[in-house]
């Protein structure tokens, strides 16, 4: 009877035992599938937080009149949407180098056409980033054909350690600051403007 009883008893501290760590089990399961699903969410808020490339741009006092442009362009939209988009954007004093003049007059609502084209001819579809450049430059032996959104080409080469960009007229810009991220696409800034043909 006492043997009885004593296996009786182990039986019933097994059972026990077995149960507590299994709901162990279980809470480290959920408590695991929180805190994944929570890495998540701060990831995905994170991306949502992260303006897109015309609130990054807007942002920034140095693109002040790229930003006039993509308004006066009716670019805006286009700009926030999915994309992803690689935007090569020349900073203010690219524009100041200009002919005196071009500015004002690309503003002008009759040269909205050659506004768009001349935006466009900086932007890329698909997210390159600075090492993806110069990987695709050292890949075809020095230069690249980047396709733009407008239709033309830039040639992307290294010029010592500064990638440069050459527009279809032979005109030179250098990046000056890379990969400036945004939440549908990415934004190289350079120094001059490229011109379309």
């Amino acid at each position: 009877m006492r043997t009885r009883n004593l296996m009786i008893a182990f039986a019933m501290t097994g059972f026990i035992f077995s149960t507590a760590c299994a709901e162990t089990k279980k809470e480290n399961v959920q408590n695991e599938t929180k805190e994944v699903t929570s890495e998540n969410v701060t990831e995905k808020e994170a991306i949502k937080k992260t303006p897109t490339i015309v609130g990054v741009a807007a942002a920034n006092e140095d693109f002040s009149t790229l930003v006039a442009a993509v308004k006066a362009a009716d670019l805006v939209e286009t700009l926030n949407g999915d994309g992803p988009f690689t935007v090569f954007a020349p900073v203010n004093a690219a524009f100041d180098k200009l002919p005196e003049g071009t500015v004002a007059g690309l503003l002008k609502p009759e040269s909205k056409d050659a506004l768009t084209s001349l935006l466009t001819y900086h932007v890329v579809a698909g997210k390159f980033m600075a090492a993806d450049v110069v990987k695709a430059i050292n890949d075809n032996d020095g230069t690249f054909s980047i396709p733009t959104v407008q239709g033309g080409n830039l040639i992307a080469s290294m010029s010592g350690d500064n990638v440069i960009l050459t527009d279809e007229g032979g005109n030179v810009s250098s990046i000056i600051m890379t990969d400036v991220a945004a939440s549908n696409g990415v934004i190289h800034a350079i120094d001059s403007v490229v011109m379309p043909k």
